[in-house]
Parts: structure tokens; sequence; C-alpha cells
């Protein structure tokens, strides 16, 4: 087994980010694989979702111990996303992996991130949603389980989804739960969601194990620190750079030319930086409700 140092590294990169924002695994994890080390497409998804497996169980660890999961809402999720992951895997199995699937599986790649990268700019923009006057948590059980049918679906697909297209769902449905609440539930979701992706992959057939290796090696330990430090307090610095680098990677994988990308790449950081202004000007008082 040959185990890539600099690959377990730019892992480690990710596996921080993920841990600190509840963001960033298969929107910037896929892409750094593909586009930096050259990996098939199929194969990166594949991987990450197993590695996934793996690093999330450790910053939902530290989220549930520390009460920041908002416990029945990630269970109603779940309900949704398990097995619609696993028919993602599927789907994505029926592509097939020729030169013109891959391509056809770049381009889908490239639409998620972009759509993925649209949900995490609107987030401070997301209108209220149910909360009740004591302030206890009101669940909104169907449009919960829809989240999770569509998002469930996309990380099988693309192994994008868990964290960009859910958070931004869960804070139009649920406005009131605080920044560590947001990113412990969607961690705790993502774990039983990564497993029925990985069941599908690994039925498949498309997981490479010295790259998952290397992935869990540097991903696994970097999202527990970072775990650490989001059940504290969300970070609402680094998200903007982790959407800009997921919307110029999704434009990346649709074929933009060198032109349109830096023209984008200049919108797109003004995006962020009104975004971050917005969240920053109407963050939430943190608060913790079981």
């Amino acid at each position: 087994m040959h185990l890539d140092v600099l690959l377990i590294l730019a892992s480690a990169v990710v596996g921080l980010l993920v841990g600190i924002t509840g963001t960033g695994g298969g929107a910037v994890m896929t892409p750094m694989l593909v586009l930096l080390f050259g990996v098939a497409p199929s194969a990166a998804i594949a991987s990450d979702l197993v590695a996934t497996l793996v690093m999330r169980p450790a910053g939902a660890l530290v989220h549930w111990r520390r009460h920041t999961v908002q416990r029945r809402v990630a269970a109603l999720l779940c309900v949704g996303s398990v097995p619609s992951a696993f028919l993602g895997t599927f789907v994505m199995d029926r592509i097939g992996t020729s030169a013109n699937a891959e391509l056809d599986l770049r381009h889908l790649l490239g639409v998620a991130l972009v759509v993925g990268g649209a949900a995490m700019f609107a987030r401070p923009f997301l209108g209220a949603g149910a909360s009740s006057e004591s302030g206890t948590l009101v669940v909104r059980t169907i449009p919960t389980v829809l989240t999770g049918v569509v998002g469930g679906f996309m990380v099988g697909l693309t192994s994008v989804g868990a964290g960009s297209l859910m958070m931004a769902a869960l804070v139009l449905l649920y406005p009131s739960m605080s920044g560590s609440e947001l990113v412990g539930t969607d961690l705790a979701q993502s774990v039983p969601l990564a497993f029925g992706a990985t069941m599908g992959s690994l039925l498949f057939g498309h997981v490479g194990l010295d790259l998952t290796v290397a992935v869990i090696i540097g991903a696994v330990p970097a999202t527990f620190v970072g775990s650490l430090i989001s059940s504290r307090s969300a970070n609402r610095f680094i998200r903007p750079l982790i959407t800009v680098a997921v919307l110029m990677s999704g434009l990346k994988y649709l074929g933009l030319g060198s032109n349109v990308l830096v023209f984008a790449l200049v919108a797109v950081v003004a995006l962020a930086l009104a975004s971050l202004r917005r969240s920053t000007a109407g963050a939430p008082r943190e608060r913790v409700t079981q």
C-alpha cells in the first residue's frame, strides 16, 4: 500500500474545515482529489463517502456530548437521507466509468457544487421558520424528511450535499438554531447518511483502498480538533472561504474558461464579503435546547 503524504496533509486541512463549519466534506474533498490529485470522479466520490463514514463520527461525538445536537431533527433527516443516499450510489454506478461517463459525472459534480455554494451563500439571507414563543424548537416533520431525501440522493450521487445543501435547508427551516447546533445536528445526521452511501459504494466497487486510507489518516483527527472548536462557537469567517472554493470548483468542473473564471472569482468574493457582513450583523445568540 502506498500512502501519499501530500494527500494526507490536504485531507487534514479539509477535515479541520469540516469539524469547524459542518460543511466542506464532499464539497471540498472531492474537488481536491479530482482537480489537485488527478483522481477519477467516480473513485474520488466513492472514496470520499467511505472516508466520511470514519471522519464524521469523531466530530458528531464531540457535539453529542456537549448537547449541541437537535436529536429529533437529525433523526428525521436520516429517515429520508439514508435510503436515498444508497439510491444515489446506485445511479452513479449506472452512469459507469467510461471516459464519457466520467465527463458527465464531472458536470454533475459541477452543478452540485454550484447549487451547494449558492445555498451556502444564501444562509445568512434566509427567512424565518417555525419556533415557539417559549424558545423550544418546533420540529417541521415533513419538510425535514424531504430535505433528507434530496440531500441524501445528492450525497450518494456526487458526495456533495451533506453540509452545504442540508445546512442551508436547516437554516431556512430552523432559523432559531444556534451556530453550534447547526454544525452539531448536521454532523450527527451525516453519520447514518454516510453509512447508507458507503454501503452502496462498497457494493458497486468504486472504492480505492490507498486513496481512502490516506484521506482517513489525514481527515479524522483534524475533524475531531475542528469539532472541539465549533462546539464552543461557530466560526463565521472560514465558511465564506469554503463557499468561494466550492463555487469556483463547481465552475471549473463545468468547463468555464480562464477569463470567465477570473470574473466569476471577483463576483464570488464580493458575494462572500456581503454574506459575511450579513451573518456577522445578524448572528443569533448561542443557545442549547434539547
